[in-house]
């Protein structure tokens, strides 16, 4: 090391937490922490290195560059599901940092970063791995591979992270973290950022040097559109005569919801959204047509069926939104893209504005000045809309009995929720119901993980929202499915006094791929919680005594339990004004009723079959697939 070079002797572990409190995000002049805390689980791989960094870093009365608030979780997938739900209420401008022990604590981690990569939400990971020395070898909980010494368990990262690295020796830490920076403060490709850290390079103490831990702020820089294909698009919008935009996440994460709410506006473009950009738009916005896709409802498929011109602005066109491409059914129908990301502008042959969405709306908003689409054309999509939220309420008051459906729950929620309080969910039949019903006024208001959709993730990510979103009332719904899968961090959201509202909705089984079975030919099995199994000839068998409220409050959660509508709209208020972690517990008709389906998703049925059901479902699976085709 150059002797002029002003060093400080610091371990690896605690280099890097000292390094991590003083990065900084900025955008439109607002300026953060980018890791604004710290979800660790300890164990021999990492308890004496990053755990022991946490701990002098709360410890010092004066840390260097602040403090790290650590948070202590249950399950790791838990933690980073956690992370990723605090990244997207934070439209990726903050993210947590996640530590765990070497083999089985590192590699539960995995889940949440395919989660994150998938849904493009930085998360930073820090797996334990084995031995750099290698003199302990193999050590506890190391995977060992005869034909390398240099594989562990954490090379599985590699294929779901958007930046993997391993800190064989202290100095490799100085690039490393830099570069993760840039992958995490990224607008157009972030995802999981994994650095392996063997658990004695933690430990071990090297001289730093003092200007690595500056502040550092990291501009998240607002790509510009180029004219000439803001031209182009503006040109094959002029040249269209059934123009609509499909608004996914990009819009909100771009803080573009009011630029695309004057688009609108200006230029009768009718608007309908994804899972990921539900709220750019408010439902009651004219130009609002609701969801498009499997999971969309009649108004936004409806349009979508018969456009001849579609704008997807930050949407990376998922099977669901494309309805497994039937869904835009018109044969001469056009693309034009707006997105940060080549890899999702080119997708379906666009024509590719590689951009911003919100810089990308203004500069086409006044291209366009002196254009606006037809009176029959918006006669004709607000008559959709129109219908549709006449369902919407009927859907909504349905007084089903003698079990209430979800979807009555759903409007409760709707009705009384704020503007800025926010529901959660994830998986399962919600997510479709949600889409296609919920009236989102505010792009903070819907949060519905529907890239990973995974199940687990709304008890955790009720932990992550409500951190990051404090003055929010944060409501996660959650499935007996999805309940069973990861209760965990509900101790550690009563542990760190963190109020969240849970709504469990009680079936004693899997509503959705009960239904999708039942729809492909295979009669709901494996999907009901009866004695003897999940079978065809157990539909009536006897409901398994499991408790979920009971189970809720051990985990010391205040439970509402609740069996009609009324009851439920009288314990939501009360838990409005309860001021800790609560369960509203109510049981639902696992055979719905459910919105009206407008559209399709391909899930192959067995060509060959003995059983009816089967051969019956094939035939409609042969006749759905004829609308499917590349878009050219």
């Amino acid at each position: 090391m150059n002797p002029n070079v002003e060093t400080v002797r610091l371990t690896v572990g605690q280099a890097t937490i000292r390094f991590l409190v003083n990065q900084f995000v900025e955008r439109d002049g607002q300026e953060e922490r980018l890791i604004a805390g710290a979800f660790g689980i300890f164990g021999h791989g990492n308890v004496a290195g990053i755990g022991q960094a946490l701990l002098q870093n709360e410890l010092d009365s004066e840390p260097d560059g602040g403090e790290m608030p650590y948070y202590m979780p249950r399950n790791e997938q838990g933690m980073v599901n956690a992370a990723a739900a605090f990244a997207k209420a934070k439209n990726r401008r903050q993210t947590m940092m996640c530590t765990a022990s070497i083999g089985p604590g590192s590699l539960n981690m995995v889940t949440g970063a395919a989660l994150a990569t998938t849904n493009r939400l930085p998360v930073l990971l820090f797996p334990s791995d084995q031995f750099a020395t290698r003199y302990p070898d193999p050590v506890l909980q190391q995977l060992e591979d005869p034909t390398t010494l240099d594989t562990s368990v954490n090379d599985t990262f590699r294929v779901v992270s958007k930046f993997f690295d391993r800190i064989n020796r202290p100095e490799q830490l100085i690039p490393s973290l830099i570069n993760a920076m840039q992958v995490l403060t990224n607008p157009a490709d972030t995802g999981a950022v994994t650095i392996a850290m063997p658990q004695d390079v933690q430990a071990e103490a090297f001289d730093f040097p003092v200007e690595f831990f500056r502040k550092r702020v990291w501009h998240i820089r607002r790509a510009p559109a180029e004219p000439a294909a803001i031209e182009r698009a503006a040109d094959l919008i002029r040249a269209s005569k059934r123009p609509m935009v499909i608004a996914g996440g990009g819009v909100i994460y771009s803080d573009a919801a009011e630029e695309l709410r004057e688009f609108a506006k200006a230029t009768g473009i009718p608007v309908g959204d994804t899972q990921a950009g539900k709220g750019a738009i408010n439902f009651d916005h004219p130009q609002a047509i609701g969801g498009v896709g499997s999971t969309g409802g009649d108004s936004g498929n409806h349009i979508a069926d018969k456009a001849d011109l579609v704008i997807g602005i930050g949407t990376r066109y998922s099977d669901f939104t494309t309805a497994s491409r039937t869904q835009f059914k018109n044969m001469d129908v056009k693309f034009v893209n707006i997105n940060v990301l080549p890899f999702d502008a080119v997708k379906n042959s666009a024509e590719m504005v590689v951009a911003d969405a919100r810089e990308a709306l203004k500069a086409l908003t006044a291209a366009l000045a002196d254009y606006r689409v037809s009176d029959d054309y918006e006669q004709e999509y607000t008559r959709e809309i129109e219908a549709w939220h006449k369902k919407t309420h009927e859907l909504y008051h349905l007084g089903h009995g003698p079990l209430p459906s979800q979807v009555e729950v759903f409007g409760a929620l709707n009705e009384m929720m704020g503007d800025n309080d926010v529901v959660i969910n994830a998986a399962g039949s919600m997510p479709g119901d949600l889409q296609a019903l919920w009236q989102a006024r505010t792009p903070v208001q819907y949060h519905v993980e529907y890239a990973f959709s995974c199940m687990g993730y709304e008890i955790p990510a009720g932990l992550g929202v409500k951190l990051a979103l404090p003055e929010s009332e944060v409501v996660a719904i959650v499935g007996d499915g999805t309940y069973q899968m990861l209760p965990m961090e509900l101790a550690t959201v009563v542990q760190e006094g963190v109020k969240v509202i849970y709504v469990l909705l009680q079936n004693y089984g899997f509503a959705s791929i009960g239904a999708l079975s039942e729809s492909r030919g295979s009669q709901r099995f494996g999907t009901r919680y009866r004695a003897g199994g999940g079978r065809p000839h157990n539909e009536e068998g006897e409901v398994l005594p499991v408790d979920i409220a009971a189970n809720a409050e051990s985990w010391g959660l205040k439970v509402f339990r609740v069996k009609t509508m009324d009851e439920f709209r009288k314990a939501y208020r009360e838990a409005e004004a309860y001021d800790r972690a609560c369960m509203i517990h109510i049981e639902t008709d696992l055979y719905g009723p459910n919105p009206p389906s407008s559209s399709w998703w391909d899930v192959p049925v067995s060509q060959e079959s003995r059983i009816e059901s089967t051969q019956q479902a094939y035939g409609e699976y042969v006749e759905a697939k004829k609308d499917q085709r590349h878009y050219l």
